[in-house]
C-alpha cells in the first residue's frame, strides 16, 4: 500500500494545469456504451474510476484503449447486458451504465455499486424514473435485473431530489427512447451539461441541460463522435486550497471561472485575492487566513459538497471560527477526526462542523477514508509543521491525477513510498 509523505511549511509557486474532470468522464463513457462507432474523448483523466469504466467497457465488448490525453472508445456492438459485482462495487458511477444498457439492449443487470463511503446515496430515483419509462425492475441480492421488452418510452419524470446520478441515467435512457422525455427537478451541474453536450455530438436531442428542466426528444440510434472533458473544477478547488492553506501564489490554467463561482467567494471571505484572466485564475493567499464564516453545501450552483473537505481543512489554520453545514451526505466530515489528531480544533454533530481556527497544524500519521477526506489530509499536510504520513492513497487515486507530481512541481515537499 502507498503512502504519501509531506513535509509542510513549503510555499506553493507556478502554474498548474487542471485535468479532466471525473465527474463528467464518468458518465461519457458510459454513454459509448450506447454510440455506435469509434468516439474519442479527449482530456479524460487517468484515475482508477476512469479506469473501472474503462474495464466495464471492454467486459461489455467494446474497444477501449488510451492514446496520449485521450481514450477512443470502439462501439461495434454490445454484447453483454451484464456488469460483474467486482467491478460495478469499484466506484458509485458504474449506476449509469444502467440507463445504457437498458436503452442499447432492453436488458440490464448489475450489483448496487460502490464507492466511497460518504453517506446513504440510494438509487431509489434511478429505479422510480426507468420504470416510468417502461422497465421492469427486479431487486434480489444486492443485484438489480432490468428488462425493457418493449423498449423505453418518453414520459414526463419530476425528480424528488436534483439528483446527478439520476438526471445522467434518465438522459442516457431517453436519448433513444421512444417519444420525449420531460425532466423536471433535473441537477444543473456542469457534468450534466456535459454529458448533453456529447450526446448531441452523437445525435441525441438534448434541450436544456444546466437548467432545472431538461427535455430529451429520443432518437433511432447515435453514432459516435469526438468530445473533450471539461475541467474538472472540483480538482480546482483542492489546487486553490493547497494554495491558501499554505499562504501561497500558483495560477491554475484551463479553468471555467464560472464553475468555480461558488468556491473563489469562500476563499475570498478568507482574504484571498483572485486575478482572471481567459481560462486562468491566479490565487494570492495571505500568510493567515481569515475565518470563512459560514459555509454550506448545496446542489449547484451552490458550494459543492466534495469542496467542503480541503477548504475546512484551510479554515483550521484560519483566523476565527467557520461553521461548515453539509446539506447532501450525511457522512461527510470523516476527515476532522484525523485533522485533530494534527492539531485542528475540530467539532462535528450531525450536518455541522464548528471549526476553531489554531495557529498551526502538526505532521502525524493519519488515514484517508474517502476521496476527498484524503485531499483534505494532503492539504493539511502541506501546511503542518514536520512531516505527515497520509495513508489510504488508493482513496486519492479515484479523482486525482498524480496530485502529488502536480503538488511537487509547485514547490511541495511531497512523495510517494
Amino acid at each position: 500500500m502507498s503512502k504519501l509523505l509531506i513535509t509542510g511549511r513549503k510555499r506553493l509557486s507556478g502554474e498548474a494545469a487542471v485535468q479532466g474532470a471525473k465527474n463528467s468522464a464518468l458518465p461519457v463513457l458510459a454513454a459509448a456504451a450506447l454510440v455506435g462507432g469509434e468516439s474519442v474523448i479527449f482530456n479524460c483523466p487517468d484515475l482508477s474510476d476512469t479506469d473501472t469504466s474503462l474495464n466495464i467497457l471492454r467486459y461489455l465488448g467494446c474497444g477501449a484503449r488510451r492514446e496520449g490525453g485521450a481514450v477512443v472508445i470502439k462501439n461495434d456492438g454490445v454484447a453483454r447486458y451484464d456488469i460483474p459485482d467486482g467491478l460495478t462495487r469499484k466506484t458509485r458511477g458504474s449506476i449509469v451504465f444502467l440507463g445504457a444498457l437498458l436503452a442499447k439492449l432492453g436488458r440490464a443487470k448489475i450489483s448496487l455499486p460502490g464507492g466511497c463511503d460518504i453517506g446513504n446515496r440510494p438509487i431509489d430515483l434511478h429505479i422510480k424514473a426507468l420504470r416510468r419509462m417502461g422497465a421492469v425492475i427486479r431487486e434480489r441480492r444486492g443485484m438489480l435485473d432490468c428488462r425493457a421488452p418493449h423498449g423505453l418510452t418518453g414520459t414526463h419524470i419530476a425528480l424528488d431530489f436534483p439528483s446527478v446520478g439520476a438526471t445522467e441515467d434518465i438522459m442516457l435512457a431517453a436519448a433513444t427512447a421512444d417519444g420525449t422525455t420531460t425532466l423536471t427537478n433535473a441537477a444543473r451541474e456542469p457534468e450534466i451539461a456535459d454529458l448533453a453536450e456529447y450526446l448531441n455530438r452523437c445525435g441525441a436531442r438534448v434541450f436544456g441541460a444546466g437548467e432545472s428542466e431538461i427535455v430529451i426528444e429520443g432518437v433511432k440510434r447515435l453514432s459516435a463522435a469526438e468530445h473533450s472533458i471539461i475541467p474538472d473544477r472540483i480538482a480546482a478547488a483542492t489546487l486553490l486550497a493547497c494554495a491558501a492553506v499554505t499562504g501561497s501564489q500558483i495560477t491554475l490554467k484551463g479553468v471555467i471561472h464560472s464553475h468555480l463561482g461558488a468556491i473563489v467567494p469562500v476563499l475570498e471571505d478568507a482574504g484571498c485575492t483572485f486575478t482572471r484572466h481567459e481560462n486562468e485564475l491566479t490565487i494570492s493567499a495571505p500568510q493567515r487566513l481569515r475565518s470563512m464564516k459560514t459555509v454550506r453545501t448545496m446542489p449547484y450552483p451552490g458550494f459543492p459538497t466534495d469542496a467542503q473537505a480541503p477548504v475546512l481543512a484551510a479554515a483550521a489554520v484560519a483566523d476565527g471560527t467557520t461553521v461548515f453545514i453539509e446539506n447532501i451526505f450525511e457522512n461527510r466530515y470523516r476527515h476532522a477526526s484525523q485533522l485533530v489528531r494534527m492539531g485542528a480544533d475540530i467539532r462535528t454533530e450531525g450536518k455541522l462542523a464548528v471549526v476553531e481556527g489554531v495557529p498551526s497544524l502538526y505532521g502525524a500519521r493519519v488515514e484517508a477514508t474517502d476521496l476527498r477526506a484524503a485531499a483534505a489530509l494532503v492539504a493539511a499536510g502541506l501546511c503542518a509543521e514536520g512531516q505527515t504520513a497520509v495513508s489510504g492513497v488508493e482513496y486519492l487515486e479515484r479523482g486525482y491525477e498524480s496530485l502529488e507530481l502536480t503538488l511537487s512541481a509547485l514547490g511541495a515537499d511531497i512523495k510517494r513510498i
